[in-house]
């Protein structure tokens, strides 16, 4: 497969979407593009994207298509809307869904693109939109390995750590394990910078130390430096959060699993969202406690 040769369809261009398609046309790729609201799309436009109307207009034109939407209900209509990319797509064609989503929604594609001679990855990705602008992003893959293995060289455009994972599935599997892991984490994280604030001491003092040593984590050190500039601004909405914290759970209970870590992170970041801090990065979570860093702050439990 000779993917220089190959145009690539991208569809939504949100906090991560913009940068990961831009990666794919900086590294020389041919790249249509689609969202909800192409105004979202001029500056991509502007840097040589090309605008397809609709995801079944852009399956008729590209030989793979990636999806990074939303919700699992976006992803379904992307894929199997009337105007969708199975009402358009080619016999050949590859999709890659980076969206987070569930698992048997991943195997409905896969088994829908078999139908059609299209071979079908989930990757949803970690890292965040310093990840995805830097192309540094983790990428976890579930699928066909010959699959993977061709479009190693589009992934790696977008990511540095990518791992197939196994079959159909897979990846989004992964991708719950790297959810849960991370709202623990955030819980933690957060409330030690919260009894910093409380004992008096200065926050970046703090972070210097703890933040390599054996407390270290990716949201430490990419996070709290936000936290302690007072910007909540979404690297990753707590919306999307909460969605993949639901996911997480609904398929713990298939497998008759309580989760105790999630379900706590997750009800803290219900009551963040409560209070209209749903656009709100998930750094925000810091609101909890009703810090005096900003005005409107949810009152301490």
């Amino acid at each position: 497969m000779n993917q220089e040769k190959e145009t690539i369809g991208f569809i939504g261009l949100g906090v991560m979407g913009e940068s990961m398609a831009r990666n794919l046309i900086a590294n020389g790729y041919s790249v249509c593009v689609f969202t909800r609201t192409k105004e979202k799309a001029k500056e991509l436009i502007a840097e040589g994207a090309i605008w397809a109307e609709n995801p079944k207009e852009m399956a008729a034109n590209t030989e793979i298509i990636i999806t990074m939407v939303g919700y699992p209900q976006d992803v379904e209509n992307v894929y199997f809307g009337d105007e969708g990319i199975f009402a358009g797509i080619k016999t050949g064609s590859i999709v890659i869904d980076m969206t987070t989503s569930t698992p048997s929604l991943a195997k409905k594609i896969y088994k829908e693109g078999k139908k059609r001679g299209v071979s079908a990855l989930d990757a949803p990705v970690s890292g965040g939109d310093i990840g995805a602008k830097r192309g540094t992003l983790t990428i976890m893959v579930g699928g066909d390995q010959q699959t993977f293995l061709d479009c190693k060289p589009v992934l790696s455009t977008l990511g540095e750590n990518i791992v197939y994972q196994g079959p159909e599935g897979s990846g989004q599997h992964t991708k719950m394990c790297n959810q849960i892991a991370i709202a623990s984490n955030m819980v933690g994280v957060t409330e030690a910078f919260v009894y910093a604030k409380h004992a008096g001491l200065d926050p970046e003092t703090v972070l210097k130390s703890i933040s390599n040593g054996a407390a270290g984590s990716w949201s430490m050190s990419n996070l709290i430096p936000r936290v302690i500039k007072r910007d909540y601004s979404p690297g990753f909405f707590i919306k999307h959060f909460i969605k993949d914290m639901g996911i997480a759970l609904e398929e713990a209970e298939k497998m008759s699993l309580r989760l105790p870590g999630l379900e706590l992170a997750k009800r803290l970041y219900d009551s963040l969202a409560e209070q209209g801090e749903e656009n709100s990065g998930t750094q925000a979570l810091m609101k909890y406690w009703d810090l005096p860093m900003e005005d409107g702050g949810i009152k301490e439990r």
